[in-house]
């Protein structure tokens, strides 16, 4: 499934792009949840990890759409970002938040679809498993690939797998003070490598 937000705070336009999305789902036969946010602090506030792709507006009245993708930047370095804009000039800052592409409104539904097709096809081809970290400042989605640990007390091979193991992890340059379960390790000749489990708390 295809988990799509809109952030626009003109309901009739966010109306208007649901029905395109829907129309895209039902000739293509792919699954879409849509979620609508209407400005860019509900789109903050209410974040879900699971959105794979935000058509964002840049321009609106309380928090802006520039804003609002650098703090979910901050939350979700791989979530696909298309700005909508009436200002040329504005969907070309919005490369700095990574965006993967902005369109010009008003928003046809060839354009849409050209988006939609090239967005599929790129996230198929890119594996990036990720986890979700929470802790009291929100929840954050982040690329295994950037997470990287230390074992601060390594247990012997003879501990139940329920135990906790204590470690650092290091996520962004930050690091962490985490209780992992079901800590297990394996040795290949000379190579060791570490399976963790994604039952864990940030402490």
């Amino acid at each position: 499934m295809l988990h799509i937000a809109i952030c626009d705070d003109e309901k009739d336009f966010v109306q208007y792009l649901t029905d395109l999305l829907n129309q895209y789902s039902k000739e293509t036969g792919r699954d879409i949840k849509i979620t609508p946010y209407y400005d860019g602090m509900e789109l903050i506030e209410k974040y879900d990890t699971t959105i794979d792709l935000i058509f964002l507006d840049i321009r609106m009245k309380l928090v802006n759409g520039l804003h609002a993708a650098e703090r979910i930047r901050q939350m979700d370095e791989r979530v696909g970002i298309i700005f909508l804009t009436t200002l040329t000039q504005y969907g070309l800052e919005g490369y700095k938040y990574q965006a993967t592409n902005y369109i010009i409104k008003p928003l046809k539904y060839a354009r849409l679809k050209s988006e939609l097709d090239k967005f599929v096809e790129r996230s198929q081809k890119e594996e990036n498993p990720s986890l979700v970290i929470a802790n009291d400042t929100g929840k954050y989605k982040v690329p295994l690939k950037s997470i990287r640990f230390q074992v601060r007390s390594f247990p012997s091979v003879s501990r139940s797998a329920k135990s906790l193991w204590n470690v650092w992890l290091t996520i962004g340059g930050i690091c962490y003070d985490v209780a992992i379960s079901d800590f297990r390790y394996n040795f290949n000749g000379n190579r060791g490598y570490f399976i963790v489990s994604v039952l864990f708390m940030v402490m």
